[in-house]
């Protein structure tokens, strides 16, 4: 009997050892900590007229973002699964040679700042002689606030998608940023976008997707703009074309890329039939040939 239950012990011990044993319970590690929001810019050395593409990164809430003092709504980006905060910052075209920052804060807890080197462009100045009956006329009040108020639109979709394109096949005839004399009066303007050489009735391109804000007719006071329209491309990008013969489009409309906009004309003050296509970044005209060069998220 006994050497019975030494062996149904054995047996018992032997079937334990080659049964698989539950792992014992995992401890608790303790956790990774988050990391600290990053700001980052992709140039430290900018020309007036150019933009600044920045951005912060870690941050579980929109940052507060300034540039030149001036306080600019970040937007959220989504790419690859991962997620940041993205501001496109307008340097003036007039502004001062020399030293800027961009400060970004995220509560009270963080906060960094990236100096800022804005070079002159050396745009040259142009001369430019107004006939007698368009030289004395002052832009209207009407006029004046219809563009202000929507080239300073800053809506939160985003509706452009990579880079935008030119509104016009025509050969360019004045670059961004000139500065600019009236009648050999003073040096107290410069050129706010991009002008083509284009015969009246040639078609008007929308550059990018977005919606019409505003269509300015001559008639109806707009003696400076001439028949215009300004279009919001979202996230404070606007864009204003100048001039037209005709208006194709009404507020309200949603344009894609390559939608006929309107045609080309001498409305307002011109010195011959073009387009002049504006580009605008929180209400602060800015060089167009940057987006149309450069895809940004």
């Amino acid at each position: 009997m006994r050497i019975l239950l030494i062996c149904i012990l054995a047996i018992t011990m032997q079937a334990m050892a080659a049964t698989p044993q539950a792992a014992p319970a995992a401890t608790t590690e303790a956790p990774i900590a988050s990391l600290s929001p990053d700001l980052d810019v992709d140039k430290v050395k900018v020309k007036q007229g150019e933009f600044i593409y920045a951005t912060v990164k870690n941050s579980q809430s929109e940052p507060k973002l300034w540039y030149g003092g001036i306080e600019y709504k970040m937007f959220k980006v989504e790419k690859d699964g991962q997620s940041f905060y993205r501001a496109i910052l307008p340097v003036e075209n007039l502004c001062k040679p020399g030293g800027y920052a961009v400060l970004a804060k995220v509560g009270e807890s963080w906060q960094e700042r990236i100096d800022i080197k804005v070079d002159d462009n050396k745009k040259p100045v142009s001369k430019i002689w107004l006939d007698p009956s368009k030289s004395d006329l002052e832009a209207t009040d009407k006029e004046l606030k219809a563009v202000y108020n929507s080239l300073h639109t800053i809506s939160t979709n985003k509706m452009w998608d990579g880079k935008f394109v030119y509104p016009s096949k025509a050969p360019k005839s004045s670059p961004f940023g000139v500065k600019r004399s009236y009648n050999g009066g003073p040096v107290d303007s410069y050129h706010k976008g991009l002008d083509f050489a284009a015969n009246t009735g040639a078609p008007v391109l929308a550059p990018a997707p977005g919606k019409v804000l505003m269509c300015g007719y001559e008639k109806d006071g707009f003696v400076v703009h001439g028949n215009s329209v300004v279009m919001d491309h979202g996230q404070g990008i606007t864009t204003i074309y100048m001039h037209l013969n005709k208006i194709d489009v009404k507020e309200g409309d949603i344009l894609k890329t390559g939608d006929k906009i309107g045609e080309v004309g001498h409305t307002g003050i011109s010195t011959g039939p073009h387009l002049h296509w504006g580009l605008y970044l929180y209400g602060t005209s800015t060089d167009p040939e940057g987006l149309v060069s450069k895809e940004l998220d």
